[in-house]
C-alpha cells in the first residue's frame, strides 16, 4: 500500500493521466460469492477506501439495476446512494458514474443530486452522464425506451439544462423532450465553473456531436484501432462546432486482469461477463502482466487517451487493484 500523500486531482488539468476504478456494486455479478447483503455492502465500501490509500485519483460506479449479461436477483446498489455513502468514507478520491443513464432520472433532478453529492464530498464530483441503452431495465422499471435518436436528444437536453441549473439562478428551458419553467437549484455545486462532465459513448453521428459540445471528459471503447476512428470522428464535430478538440479529455473504461506471470494471466482465461473468447477478451482489455499492461497503455496514450477507468476483472480479489496501483500507474506518474 501507498505511503505518498496524493493531492485531490483536477480533471481538466491534461498535462497528467487519470488514474480511475471501479468499484464492485454488483453488476456484473461480482459479489455473488459475498453471503448477505450487507456483506456486499461492505466490500463494496472496502474497494473505495482501498482505491483511496493505494493512490487512485478516482473510484466510480455503473447506473444499473439489472445484473448482466441478464437480471439474476443478485445484488446491484444503485449509483447515486452509493455515491453519497462513499463520499462520506473517503477524503481525496474524485467521484464518477461511468456514465448515468440519462433516462432514468429528471435533468432537474439530476442537477440537484449532483450539487448535492459535490457538495458532501468536498468538491470531488466528475458526473458521467450517457443515453442509456439496457433495454430490460427499461422495461423492467417502467421507463420509456425510445429510438436511439431520442434518447441522445434527450441527453443533449438534459446537459444544458443541468448546466444550467448549477450556475443560473433560475432555469426555464424549452425544449423537444424537457420543459421547466423557473427551477432553482440551491445550493450550487462547490467547483467552479461546475463539476467536469463525463460524456460516455462513441456514436459516431450524434453522440460524438453532443461530446464536442458540452462534455470536459469523453469517454469511448474499441481496440486501438477503433478507439483512433473514434476521436478522429470527434475532430470532425469539434471543428464544425468551432471547438478545439484538445480542450476535450479522452479516456478509456477497459476491464482489467493482471497477473504477474503470463502463465497466472492464461490460466485465470477469460472474465468476459458476455462470454468473449480469451484472445479477444485479452485483445481489447488491459489483460496481462504488469509490462504488457503498460504497453498497451503507452499505446492508448500515443493515440490520445490520458484517462484510464478500468474494471478489475477479478473482484471481489484486491490482486489487480493492488497490482495495477503499484506495478503499472506509478509508470506514468
Amino acid at each position: 500500500m501507498s505511503n505518498v500523500q496524493h493531492p485531490i486531482v483536477d480533471t481538466r488539468d491534461q498535462s497528467k493521466n487519470l488514474f480511475g476504478a471501479f468499484i464492485p456494486q454488483g453488476w456484473k455479478m461480482e459479489l455473488v460469492g459475498i453471503e448477505g447483503a450487507q456483506a456486499k455492502w461492505q466490500k463494496a465500501v472496502d474497494m473505495a477506501v482501498l482505491a483511496e490509500e493505494l493512490g487512485y485519483d478516482s473510484v466510480w460506479v455503473y447506473d444499473h439495476f439489472h445484473n448482466v449479461p441478464k437480471a439474476a436477483h443478485e445484488a446491484v446498489f444503485e449509483c447515486w446512494t452509493t455515491m453519497a455513502a462513499i463520499s462520506q468514507r473517503t477524503s481525496r478520491v474524485r467521484l464518477g458514474q461511468m456514465v448515468g443513464c440519462n433516462s432514468y432520472r429528471e435533468p432537474s433532478v439530476l442537477a440537484k443530486i449532483t450539487s448535492t453529492v459535490d457538495i458532501i464530498s468536498g468538491g470531488r464530483l466528475d458526473w458521467g452522464i450517457g443515453a442509456g441503452w439496457y433495454e430490460h431495465e427499461y422495461k423492467g422499471y417502467g421507463f420509456d425506451f425510445p429510438r436511439p435518436a431520442a434518447r441522445i436528444g434527450m441527453l443533449r437536453e438534459s446537459v444544458e439544462i443541468v448546466k444550467s441549473m448549477w450556475t443560473q439562478a433560475d432555469t426555464s428551458y424549452e425544449g423537444t423532450y424537457y420543459s421547466l419553467y423557473g427551477a432553482q437549484c440551491d445550493p450550487k455545486p462547490l467547483q467552479s465553473p461546475h463539476p467536469p462532465i463525463w460524456i460516455g459513448g462513441g456514436g459516431e453521428q450524434l453522440t460524438l456531436r453532443v461530446v464536442a459540445r458540452h462534455a470536459d471528459c469523453a469517454n469511448f471503447g474499441g481496440k486501438p484501432h477503433e478507439w483512433a476512428r473514434k476521436r478522429e470522428i470527434l475532430k470532425e464535430h469539434c471543428a464544425a462546432v468551432g471547438r478545439d478538440e484538445a480542450t476535450i479529455r479522452k479516456t478509456w473504461s477497459p476491464e482489467v486482469f493482471i497477473r504477474n506471470t503470463e502463465a497466472e494471466v492464461v490460466a485465470g482465461g477469460t472474465r468476459s461477463s458476455w462470454g468473449e473468447p480469451f484472445e479477444s477478451w485479452r485483445e481489447g482489455n488491459l489483460v496481462g502482466t504488469p509490462e504488457e499492461v503498460c504497453e498497451k497503455i503507452e499505446q492508448y496514450i500515443e493515440l490520445g487517451c490520458t484517462g484510464f477507468i478500468p474494471w478489475c476483472s477479478d473482484y471481489p480479489s484486491t490482486e489487480t487493484l493492488e497490482l495495477f496501483a503499484t506495478k503499472v500507474i506509478p509508470n506514468f506518474r
